[in-house]
């Protein structure tokens, strides 16, 4: 396993490219995720200047436990950057033909496949232990009190946060596979969950019940890991733990977008 993550980290890490959306995935997660009590306190400033007051020490971004729900679901949106990096790495294999000579140089197509799915794990890890550690700090900061039974508690998102980017940068990886152009290949990431949209109006305007359908298609069950968690300060109810049903539908889908790019990988001239 160390040695097929070796040869794909040694390829990305020679092209420039990586390096730069690298760092702005990194950073922007980063700034934004811990700048979240500074756009509170301009918000505040905001409203009033129109003659209306809010204490933002009400609002419990930040305090544990309510900080890993938040925080898990804003990275959520990042997670199209490392996609977008993905889809550059695989389809370079195809346009500077080191996937041939990869397979020349006695690596097997399941190999490469291989090393491309463990950079995602390497990946996707790294983004969890991001998140955890920035959650930790400002937990630790913004908390009016520490008690450890609830530092540990909710802890659960993270691995739903780590089969969220698993399970986005294998789409990714299938779609370049697929279409192996990047820049179209990017415009398919990008509009996925609008085309998956689209044909659910169809279907909802052909008299196709889609309440519950919409929940097995592949950008919704991987949104549902994780449910927006703002509400609760409106004093609205929200789902505040991981669903089962959820989990395992994003694994499956996780396992075919793996599965259908080595189906493609497999009966490809390349």
């Amino acid at each position: 396993m160390l040695h097929l993550l070796k040869i794909d980290l040694k390829k990305m890490t020679s092209y420039r490219t990586f390096w730069v959306i690298c760092g702005l995935y990194f950073f922007t997660l980063a700034f934004v995720t811990a700048s979240g009590m500074e756009f509170l306190k301009w918000l505040a400033s905001f409203i009033e200047g129109f003659g209306q007051e809010i204490n933002i020490n009400r609002i419990p971004l930040y305090h544990f436990p309510d900080v890993w729900q938040n925080l898990v679901f804003i990275s959520g949106f990042f997670k199209v950057v490392l996609a977008i990096m993905v889809v550059i790495s695989i389809t370079n294999e195809y346009q500077y033909r080191t996937l041939r000579q990869n397979v020349i140089d006695g690596l097997s197509r399941w190999e490469f496949l291989q090393s491309k799915i463990f950079t995602n794990i390497l990946l996707s890890l790294m983004s969890v232990a991001m998140v955890f550690i920035i959650g930790l700090v400002t937990g630790f900061i913004y908390s009016p009190e520490i008690e450890w039974n609830y530092v540990f508690t909710d802890l659960e998102f993270f691995p739903a946060y780590f089969l969220e980017i698993f399970a986005f940068l294998s789409y990714a990886l299938m779609l370049g596979i697929l279409v192996q152009r990047s820049g179209l290949t990017i415009i398919l990431l990008l509009l996925s969950r609008m085309i998956e949209f689209i044909i659910l109006l169809l279907l909802r305007q052909s008299g196709v019940d889609i309440y519950d359908l919409k929940n097995f298609f592949p950008m919704q069950s991987i949104g549902n890991l994780v449910s927006i968690p703002f509400p609760r300060y409106a004093f609205q109810e929200i789902q505040d733990y991981v669903a089962l049903a959820a989990v395992l539908i994003a694994l499956t889908w996780a396992f075919l977008f793996n599965y259908f790019s080595y189906l493609k990988l497999k009966r490809a001239d390349i």
